[in-house]
This record gives C-alpha cells, sequence and structure tokens, in this order.
C-alpha cells in the first residue's frame, strides 16, 4: 500500500470508476479524477439519449461523483490520440475485411500510454481504472493482468495489450468485488450513479450500425459483391465487406437450405464466402504482434487457454512460433468463427500470459 501517493483516475461517469476512485480515496491515496474527453462530437440529443463511456454526457456524472468525493477533478482533451488511434483504426480495419476491437485499441493507447503520460508529466504516481482485472507481479518479476474475482464481469481480455511500465503503474481496485457488491459500495458511499446502467455498445456507435458509421465518416457507400462459398461459386449479392464478420450468421439474407456462416471476407475480390457449420470451424490460429505479459516468450510444450474473442469461454491450446512476427496456436478442438482482426488471448495460471491479433494464414506468411 503506498498511502499518501497520487493516483489519477480515470473517471468515465459509470458506477466502476466511480468506485475505484472511492476506494482508493479510503485506501489514503490522494486522488485526482479526471476524465477523457475522446469523441470527436456529440450533440444535446446524443447526450440526452446515449451517454457512454466517452463522450460529454460522461462529465456531469463524474464531476458530481467528484463533489461528493471532494476529490479534484478535470477534463483531459484526447480526442486527437482517439480518433487516429481508435476511430482510423476501426474504419480501416472494416474496409480490409477484418474485425476490430476498437476497446482494446483504446486501452492501449488511450486510457493507458496517453493518460499514463500526462498523469505522469502533473506528477502522478499511477493511474487507477474501474475495470473488472487485478495486476499481479509474478515470480519471474513480470507485471501480469490476473482475472478478477467475478468471471461474469471479467475484463482481462481488452487489457491484454498493455505493456510491463503501464502495468507497474496501474491500479485496479474494482477487480477485487462482483457488480453487485460496487453497486452495494456505491450506494453506501452515496455516489449518484450507484445505479446507473451499463454502457454496453461502441461508445462512438452508440447505434451499433458499424456500416452507416464508416461510410458516414469516409464519405463513400458500401461497395455490392459476390457472396460465394468455399469452391468459388456465386451464391448471391452481399451489401459490402463492411456489413460482416467472420462467423456471422443472421443478416445474410440467403435461403441455402443450411445453416450459412460467413467464413472469409475477400477484400481484394470484394467477396463473401458463406460456408457450413464445419466449415466454420477451424484447429488453427494465426497471430501476429505479439505482446507478451505474464511471459517473456511462450513454451510450446505448455498448455494454455486460449480466447478468441471476449466472450469467449476460453479452450486448452499450445501456441508456436512460425516467424519474426507469427504464431500458430493449435486448438484440440475445434473453434467457431476464428476472426481476423480480433484478439486471441492466451492464460495460464489464471493470468495473461500474452497475447496477440488474428490473422489469416495466408497474411501470416506473407504472401498476401
Amino acid at each position: 500500500m503506498d498511502k499518501g501517493k497520487t493516483v489519477v483516475v480515470g473517471m468515465s461517469g459509470g458506477v466502476d470508476s466511480s468506485v475505484a476512485a472511492y476506494l482508493l480515496k479510503e485506501q489514503g491515496y490522494h486522488v485526482i479524477g479526471v476524465t477523457m474527453q475522446i469523441w470527436q462530437d456529440e450533440d444535446a440529443c446524443t447526450v440526452e439519449h446515449e451517454g457512454g463511456c466517452c463522450g460529454l454526457s460522461a462529465v456531469d456524472d463524474a464531476r458530481r461523483v467528484a463533489d461528493v468525493l471532494d476529490i479534484p477533478y478535470y477534463v483531459m482533451n484526447f480526442k486527437q490520440e482517439f480518433q487516429a488511434n481508435v476511430i482510423d483504426y476501426f474504419i480501416r480495419e472494416y474496409r480490409q475485411g477484418r474485425t476490430p476491437n476498437p476497446c482494446i485499441a483504446c486501452n492501449r493507447y488511450v486510457k493507458w500510454e496517453s493518460l499514463l503520460h500526462r498523469s505522469m508529466e502533473i506528477g502522478a504516481d499511477y493511474i487507477a481504472t474501474g475495470h473488472y482485472a487485478r495486476i499481479r507481479q509474478l515470480e519471474n518479476g513480470r507485471f501480469a493482468i490476473a482475472n478478477s474475482v467475478t468471471a461474469k464481469k471479467d475484463q482481462t481480455y481488452a487489457l491484454y495489450n498493455l505493456t510491463q511500465e503501464q502495468l507497474k503503474r496501474t491500479l485496479m481496485p474494482v477487480g477485487n468485488y462482483d457488480k453487485e457488491k460496487i453497486r452495494q459500495i456505491a450506494e453506501d458511499a452515496g455516489l449518484p450513479v450507484a445505479h446507473k446502467p451499463d454502457s454496453m455498445e461502441i461508445c462512438f456507435v452508440p447505434d451499433g450500425d458499424y456500416a452507416s458509421f464508416i461510410e458516414t465518416s469516409t464519405g463513400e457507400p458500401s461497395k455490392p459483391g459476390n457472396f460465394v462459398d468455399v469452391r468459388g461459386n456465386v451464391l448471391g449479392q452481399h451489401k459490402g465487406i463492411i456489413h460482416y464478420t467472420v462467423g456471422q450468421r443472421k443478416g445474410l439474407g440467403l435461403a441455402l437450405g443450411y445453416p450459412a456462416f460467413v467464413v472469409q471476407i475477400r477484400p481484394d475480390t470484394n467477396e463473401v464466402v458463406v460456408g457450413t457449420m464445419e466449415e466454420n470451424l477451424s484447429h488453427s490460429v494465426f497471430v501476429q504482434g505479439m505482446n507478451f505479459m505474464g511471459e517473456s516468450e511462450f513454451n510450446e510444450h505448455t498448455d494454455y487457454i486460449g480466447k478468441i474473442r471476449y466472450n469467449h469461454g476460453g479452450a486448452s491450446c499450445r501456441i508456436y512460433r512460425r516467424g519474426d512476427d507469427c504464431y500458430e496456436c493449435i486448438f484440440p478442438e475445434a473453434q467457431r468463427g476464428v476472426t481476423p482482426g480480433q484478439a486471441l488471448v492466451l492464460y495460464r495460471d489464471g493470468f495473461v500470459a500474452g497475447g496477440g491479433t488474428i490473422c489469416n494464414a495466408i497474411d501470416s506468411t506473407g504472401e498476401s
């Protein structure tokens, strides 16, 4: 416990980050609340009806919490960082036939890299968030994200990309509680957000219509193309590749006489490949851009638990280096809907060993 030291708490206006600030103050830290203004534009109607974790609507709730806690509170502008590292990345990935995870990018490059840098500039010792995760220093000396006490709100998957320096200077007090207890703490402390609903959608696309957002942002409408099967036979016409993701079943508009899934997206030919349930399964997952967390290198003889998406339960696997920036993860039990652009996160003994971005096998060999 570093009582008396200064911690900047990223306050989204929600109950989790508000309780994080409360808990740290109770533990003796000098707490400063900060809301990161990262969304580009937000009109009054959007503020009223959508809210979210990063809009101007978050400021009012966070400021009210700071007043109750009697802590300093500031709004910091991170619009430029958010545009470059999250929105531009999100659009670029979808247009290249991949399915991005903007929360992972936001965590690494905005909520940590940018916020930590500014916090250190003003003399803070730590930053803190309201994530349901814990930080452990392992016997090998490395810091790692560890599972929270509740599987229902475990957020370790979206944090796999944090660096050792970031982890060393981060506090996550909420990871020691479940959601019900957090709300109870907030109510007992008189925090005005104790029963505020969680934000569920991507903050900058509150209506969930990713394709429309991309079309509006780029000024370029979707280009229709062909649905094809794995043998190249044309099955129909799609609305544009940004409307689809690997593993998708609903909304295809195809009557094939069997359950059909998107199994591949080909931006070069503007084709969406559709297949059966069996064709949507894979034992092999190729990964690039690996971030090592609890381990500095993976052991090919070690069994890990691999998660291929946020809501994936995880499955036993082993991982093998295939090149300078390429790993192949083998699952004995075939996994459904392995999606390029999403993250593969590997766990061992309850902590994050590391992870990277899923790519197509052809991408991983450098042949495309």
